[in-house]
């Protein structure tokens, strides 16, 4: 049995809105991307949203409306893919890590507070894994200082907020993934949600290379051919293609997150006395579920994702913390021990898949193939 980490759940639904969007004769942005953002401000309910061609793009172009320039400082975590600080960089501000919370490994928001400088303009949380961080403190704390909150929420479309309501709802800017591995797909791609009227504008503005009027808007107008560069932006549109797509995965979002819950339940009910800390999820939240992440317990977590491929299940570690890597080494100074929470969570991590189409069978194979592993004493040297 050959059983993947990470397949995006694809339908005749899909196919046939791709089919549709080829055949219309328009295959850039649109309507279609006009018809999802529309959806998604519906599912959310935030008062905007505006499409890109990746989550990446999405947490760029939110760092430069709210104006994060050289020398500014921006908050966000350690424990998170590189994109998440690399678009502070490429700002020219520089990423203040803070370390992770040891149960839900979100950012730790009693640790926040005592990165803020004078030169701090915004912070970045990630909801790791799905589970929504703890946006009360945190915005709380922005309040305070007059700072603005990024929601990384790559991993948590459909997630819900601990007093209830979507994620992407309630910071300043949102940003979501649709990447095949997220929790729905448009093959590449991204969306911000906002509640904010001019920042709205600014992001239609910048992420179709500064134009006043996008090829779609003056194509409704049959004569008018006009346009302005307000400014120099950027290419970061998604094609009509991609949002057809997301339409029909939107649609059975709701679905797919609950089936992610019913694998996590059957892992949670069957690795039970196992040597493994299992995910922690807080109450009164509601998790996405985009990962499974496990720890183990006197197991060498090499050896454990070594012996689970070689019997063709596929894991993954999420993620490698990013005070680690050369790149923030050499460029800020960070070192190993800098944020040890995030490096004991590191060391010991794994992600077992968890998707809506994995069977029962699969699910056996997996714990069996588990349960193998650990009896074997493949203890850390």
């Amino acid at each position: 049995m050959n059983i993947p980490f990470a397949p995006p759940y694809i339908t005749e639904d899909e196919i046939n809105a791709v089919r549709e969007v080829l055949s219309s004769g328009w295959l850039s942005m649109g309507h279609k991307t006009s018809e999802f953002e529309s959806r998604f401000v519906e599912y959310v309910g935030s008062r905007y949203a505006v499409a890109t061609n990746s989550c990446t793009a999405a947490l760029f172009l939110s760092l430069k409306v709210l104006g994060i320039k050289e020398d500014d400082e921006v908050i966000t975590t350690p424990f998170t893919f590189a994109a998440t600080a690399n678009v502070i960089v490429h700002c020219g501000a520089r990423p203040v890590f803070v370390d992770i919370d040891g149960r839900t490994y979100n950012i730790d928001a009693d640790k926040l507070a005592e990165k803020i400088t004078d030169k701090t303009k915004a912070i970045i949380v990630v909801h790791y894994g799905g589970q929504p961080a703890d946006m009360k403190r945190t915005m709380k704390i922005a309040r305070e200082h007059n700072l603005k909150v990024i929601e990384d929420a790559a991993h948590a479309a459909g997630a819900e907020y601990e007093k209830g309501g979507k994620v992407g709802s309630l910071g300043n800017l949102t940003c979501f993934s649709f990447y095949p591995t997220k929790p729905i797909t448009t093959g590449e791609g991204g969306m911000i949600t906002l509640n904010d009227d001019e920042f709205s504008e600014k992001l239609r503005i910048l992420r179709l290379h500064g134009m006043s009027r996008d090829a779609w808007k003056r194509y409704l107008q049959k004569d008018n051919w006009y346009y302005e560069i307000t400014q120099a932006g950027y290419k970061f549109n998604p094609s009509d293609i991609a949002s057809a797509i997301g339409i029909a995965q939107l649609k059975k979002l709701d679905w797919m997150n609950e089936r992610r819950k019913e694998v996590a339940e059957y892992y949670d009910e069957h690795l039970q006395g196992l040597d493994i800390v299992l995910p922690y999820i807080k109450p009164y939240v509601k998790s996405s579920y985009h990962l499974y992440p496990i720890r183990l317990i006197n197991y060498d977590r090499n050896k454990f994702i070594k012996k689970m491929g070689e019997g063709s299940v596929a894991t993954s570690v999420h993620f490698i913390p990013l005070h680690l890597m050369p790149f923030y080494q050499r460029e800020y100074g960070y070192k190993k021990g800098d944020f040890p929470v995030a490096e004991k969570v590191f060391e010991s991590i794994v992600s077992l898949p968890i998707y809506p189409q994995l069977t029962e069978r699969q699910l056996e194979y997996i714990l069996k193939n588990i349960k193998e592993m650990l009896s074997e004493s493949y203890v850390k040297q």
